[in-house]
């Protein structure tokens, strides 16, 4: 006897609406993630000048961790002001490096080293950063050697040099200070400015000084808050972030239109880099 076999199951016909329904759920998804993990969690920063130098060069890219300083609006993708002042403040410590939002303006960012915390007395003496009325203790280090490439020039010719080898790069008369904690960092001191003797700063409750570790070649706290001369004292509102680690760096070297210079023109030593 024949047995009949089951009909087998009609497919269901694709229905492209629905799947296009579904992308579209997916891309918001993303999207909310991505705002989170920006928002809240770490968000990228690269460096667009020389001021931060010998830390930071021109050419890397960090990760600013968003959490150690709580969260406002200026944490927020385009600085939405759906934060109410500022929620699970943390106050950062002397030594930091912070990424804010500048004054006066409030939308750019900036990227500072800080030194003076609420309450503290700040002023620079022939070059030398006081804290407090007592000096901060800099000791004189091997000098900075950088390689010329199309993101690092010499400031100045005197700074120029050469390798046996005969790489061109430039040398920079370099400092190891230590804050009153025992924390350490290098500074640079290239040349006499106005700015290397200042006036006694008293720092307000809720902000901060703010200093680049090339001290002759950063518009910081040092100098009053109007576009294109300083940030003055940093409200800690502004505050955006905390460097954590560098992610990528490159020399300038890349093009396009050549595939293998992305990898020539890394800066591989300095991938992994931590604050």
């Amino acid at each position: 006897m024949n047995e009949s076999t089951p009909a087998a199951a009609k497919e269901a016909p694709d229905n492209p609406a629905k799947k296009q329904d579904s992308f579209v759920v997916f891309l918001l998804k993303l999207v909310l993630v991505v705002v989170i993990f920006r928002s809240f969690i770490f968000s990228p920063f690269n460096i667009p000048s020389e001021s931060m130098l010998p830390r930071l060069l021109n050419g890397d890219y960090l990760l600013a961790a968003k959490w150690p300083y709580g969260y406002t609006g200026h944490s927020l993708p385009f600085s939405v002001p759906l934060i109410p002042g500022r929620i699970f403040a943390g106050e950062p410590e002397r030594g930091d490096v912070v990424i804010f939002k500048a004054p006066p303006r409030n939308d750019t960012d900036y990227i500072k080293r800080v030194v003076g915390l609420p309450g503290d007395q700040v002023q620079v003496k022939a070059g030398q950063l006081f804290l407090n009325g007592e000096a901060v203790p800099r000791k004189r280090i091997d000098d900075l050697v950088i390689e010329v490439s199309e993101n690092t020039q010499c400031r100045y010719s005197e700074f120029e040099a050469q390798l046996e080898d005969g790489t061109s790069v430039c040398r920079y008369p370099q400092y190891r200070e230590t804050l009153p904690s025992g924390r350490s960092y290098n500074v640079l001191d290239l040349e006499e400015i106005p700015k290397d003797n200042t006036k006694v700063f008293l720092v307000p409750k809720g902000s901060l000084f703010l200093m680049g570790d090339n001290r002759d070649n950063s518009m910081d706290s040092r100098f009053p808050a109007v576009p294109g001369q300083g940030v003055g004292i940093v409200p800690q509102e502004n505050l955006v972030g905390r460097a954590s680690i560098i992610m990528f760096s490159t020399d300038g070297g890349a093009q396009w239109i050549k595939p293998w210079t992305w990898f020539t023109a890394a800066r591989w030593n300095r991938i992994g880099g931590t604050f």
